[in-house]
């Protein structure tokens, strides 16, 4: 068994029933990914679209494929169609172009709407109140090709275990928030958050999908 099966296999063992593993294997050759695809494991999170795109074709056909980067709108026309989530859609203007595109090309996109809740000021993303007052105001009823699954976000980078936890509920907080506020969403379930370093903080607090890569493939190659 190769290393990066055995650590994928390690991981998968601490996971609860229902929650999804995105191993994240940007920056990590073909080779590396094929490892983890002959040990089981069927989603692959990228986070840029050139490398993304040159991975699809080289890879099983099989491979669920997650954008989980900041998405250039120019970039968008590579995507529509050859992923089976993008988590990151952190403005309207891209979740606007995300539909335009789908409908144009006859596919449903499936995504996450990314908030926005570290201290860090570089995270994209919305602010909860800017997200739950979008839902409110039934916004969401105008698209026609695109089926916003749940949230994504990430955690302040930081040692303070309190701190993660607390950023980790405030994301749970604001789907349940959402659901309040339109409670006829459908398919509305996708909580993904928690990384390498604190998914098992990120599954406490209600995480169903862990982003996971250098536990998992080890440190990348820039």
């Amino acid at each position: 068994m190769s290393t990066i099966a055995q650590r994928l296999n390690s991981i998968k063992s601490t996971l609860p029933k229902g929650v999804e593993l995105v191993a994240v294997s940007k920056f990590h050759p073909v080779e590396a990914l094929q490892e983890a695809y002959d040990a089981g494991q069927r989603i692959f999170g990228e986070s840029r679209v050139q490398e993304l795109v040159e991975k699809i074709p080289a890879l099983p056909a099989d491979i669920c494929w997650h954008f989980i980067g900041h998405l250039q709108t120019n970039k968008l026309k590579y995507l529509i169609g050859k992923v089976a989530l993008i988590e990151s859609v952190d403005s309207i203007r891209l979740l606007e172009m995300i539909d335009e595109l789908s409908a144009r090309q006859g596919v449903i996109t499936r995504v996450l709407m990314q908030l926005h809740v570290a201290a860090e000021e570089t995270k994209f993303g919305f602010t909860p109140y800017e997200l739950i007052a979008w839902f409110a105001a039934r916004k969401f009823e105008s698209l026609k090709a695109t089926h916003i699954c749940g949230l994504m976000g990430m955690a302040t980078n930081t040692d303070d275990i309190e701190r993660i936890s607390a950023d980790f509920k405030t994301i749970a907080d604001t789907r349940r928030k959402i659901l309040e506020v339109a409670p006829d969403l459908r398919g509305f379930d996708v909580l993904s958050m928690g990384m390498s370093d604190d998914y098992r903080l990120a599954i406490s607090e209600g995480s169903t999908h862990v982003r996971i890569g250098s536990a998992i493939f080890g440190q990348r190659v820039y």
